[in-house]
């Protein structure tokens, strides 16, 4: 009988720490890290790969995902296994998959149209536990955590009315959060920029999160605001942590608009000072200057009241369009996608299911191609689509990306939003990690390499609670990654957001060989994780 299933010799492992590399090998059995340094020659295993001097480093884990839906059309998640990601986390944003009333499906179903990726789910499933349940019936090629949306539970309890809840309204959203953690939910996240979310005030959601606090769950956000409000919305963060006494994180951070660039400085340096007096803050990060969200993300918050067919009613009214149009173009005060890219010119449409013509075009080009003003032009892209689109918002400065992604507090993520077949998106999705390794470690050497794979591996291994990932270390789970430091590059852009990755040999989820030079091998070795 075979010592080992697998030995991985001569490798330079960068094992999760931030610590420097050293030369060793590395001995798995059961799907488990056995042994981990100079192995003996000869010593008996079923497989045996020599690294060549590459880097073996932990799988990737991708905090911030919006696979919720694909995994129902497939589960093997292979954009994300051919970069190294082993773990992915769902139910960002404010946007979870669960849980769902009866009578909120329909709601629910129209709300998540822009991250299904094509996918028509069946909803058969309810509560929290059963969502993960459904996905534990799948063959996953890689690991899968969840997070409960703030604005999932708002729209069970309120639908997209703009009104404060009542207390026992607020009650009932405690409760939804607190049980989808007991049933697995590794915390709770908002997106205060989207409908429901953006109705919701800093009280609510903080006395939401008092239902994470005896797990000692994690509260992420995307923010209230992220262009001229981006300071007080950092604020309101660390304030929400520290009033429900809960670890939180800011999602995605970055400071949207030019009059802006820079303020990212402020903010980190805020949430360096709340660190001190003992709030538990940390942020994820993707790795461009464009982000990307759906297209009605432009419209002003009170459009999107009372759901998907009050805003197509009010797009299709001339005098409240007329007012629509005016408000973007002339007041501050919310999250104005649009004019934090500096107009229409800094949108570029990905996916528009019944207007494909569109998609990888900028709104200028729609508005020549349909005789239109772009806005208007816009407008009629949301209507066509009934708000399941998304698109890319050029407003970010590369010296503020730099400047985040090589701070402490900081993980690596990429807030993917994954593409129907045969639509586009945004590179990120399939390219954010080895840009990070390429790009930023050893082209601009933003990061060393081991620091590199911290904030992609151990860093938010520990801020999860995965204690059996995210290190090369004996008793971890052998999700590995083996790739070439010098060629490692990633090979998606905006014009093709579907090159492949260069320079990652080997992905192991569970010991099993995920991909080999690019490919999928077929095995689904992949897990649902739950928080215990």
């Amino acid at each position: 009988m075979a010592d080992f299933d697998l030995v991985i010799r001569n490798a330079r492992i960068v094992d999760g720490t931030g610590t420097p590399w050293y030369r060793g090998d590395a001995g798995v059995r059961d799907g488990v890290i056995a042994a981990v340094g100079t192995l003996p020659p000869g010593v008996p295993c079923a497989s045996e790969i020599d690294a060549g001097g590459e880097v073996l480093a932990p799988g990737f884990i991708d905090m911030h995902t919006h696979n919720d839906f694909l995994l129902l059309g497939d589960g093997a998640g292979v954009s994300k296994l051919r970069q190294g990601v082993t773990t992915i986390l769902v139910g960002q944003c404010g946007i979870s998959a669960a849980p769902i009333r009866d009578e909120r499906v329909s709601l629910l179903d129209a709300y998540t149209g822009f991250i299904r990726a094509g996918v028509t789910p069946e909803w058969n499933w309810r509560s929290f536990a059963e969502y993960l349940d459904v996905l534990d019936g799948l063959d996953l090629g890689l690991n899968v955590g969840s997070f409960v949306g703030h604005g999932t539970i708002r729209l069970n309890v309120l639908g997209f009315e703009n009104r404060l809840p009542s207390p026992d309204e607020l009650r009932e959203m405690r409760e939804m959060a607190r049980a989808a953690l007991e049933e697995g939910a590794f915390g709770m996240t908002s997106g205060l920029i989207y409908p429901p979310g953006v109705y919701s005030t800093s009280e609510e959601i903080e006395e939401i999160a008092r239902g994470l606090t005896e797990r000692r769950g994690l509260y992420l956000s995307h923010m209230r605001n992220e262009s001229s409000g981006v300071v007080n919305s950092v604020r309101e963060t660390i304030a929400v942590a520290e009033r429900a006494g809960i670890p939180a994180q800011v999602l995605h951070h970055k400071a949207t608009g030019r009059a802006n660039h820079g303020k990212v400085r402020e903010t980190l340096a805020l949430l360096e000072e709340a660190r001190e007096r003992g709030v538990d803050m940390t942020v994820d990060q993707y790795p461009y200057t464009a982000g990307s969200t759906t297209l009605r993300s432009i419209l002003p918050p009170w459009v999107n009241e009372g759901g998907l067919e009050k805003l197509m009613e009010r797009l299709r009214d001339p005098v409240l369009r007329e007012r629509i149009r005016r408000e973007i173009l002339t007041t501050d005060g919310w999250e104005n996608m649009l004019m934090s890219c500096g107009g229409p010119e800094g949108v570029l449409v990905a996916y528009t299911p019944e207007t494909p013509e569109f998609e990888g075009k900028r709104l200028p080009e729609i508005g020549e191609m349909t005789g239109r003003d772009p806005l208007d032009a816009a407008f009629e892209v949301i209507l066509a689509n009934r708000g399941s689109d998304t698109a890319c918002y050029f407003h970010m400065d590369e010296d503020d990306v730099k400047y985040v992604l090589a701070h402490p507090l900081v993980m690596v993520a990429s807030d993917t939003i994954p593409p129907a077949p045969g639509a586009k998106c945004h590179p990120r999705t399939n390219g954010a990690f080895p840009r990070v390794l390429g790009r930023y470690v050893r082209e601009e050497k933003v990061l060393g390499l081991e620091e590199a794979v911290r904030k992609m591996s151990g860093f938010p291994a520990a801020r999860l609670g995965l204690q059996k990932k995210g290190l090369v270390k004996p008793g971890m789970d052998a999700d590995l990654v083996l790739f070439n430091p010098d060629t490692v590059r990633d090979g998606a852009t905006f014009e093709d957001p579907f090159g492949e990755p260069e320079g990652i040999s080997s992905v192991f989820v569970a010991g099993k060989l995920a991909v080999k030079r690019g490919v999928f091998t077929g095995a689904t070795a992949g897990k649902v994780l739950r928080r215990s």
